[in-house]
């Protein structure tokens, strides 16, 4: 993996992240966390949006957008987790 694609995935993912802490209202992690946050959300809407038959595009406004929903769908699940 090249240097610049490395660099873009970690500003998606920290954007990402941020984003949907202030979606779910303060449930953000701090900045590496959030950074994982949007990784792994991308990931997840990376599994989901295919199933459902969504499709966001291409771009880098489409790819935070698809890892924002991703990272909003995982603290949803993680808030779930939480209560039990």
């Amino acid at each position: 993996m090249e240097f610049g694609s490395l660099f873009a995935m970690l500003v998606i993912g920290a954007l990402a992240g941020w984003l949907s802490g202030k979606i779910m209202k303060g449930r953000g992690f701090g900045l590496l966390g959030n950074i994982i946050v949007g990784i792994v959300g991308a990931f997840v809407a990376g599994l989901v949006f295919p199933a459902l038959g969504f499709s966001v595009g291409g771009g880098i406004i489409a790819s935070i957008l698809h890892a924002t929903v991703g990272a909003v769908i995982l603290l949803f699940l993680i808030g779930l987790a939480k209560r039990a």
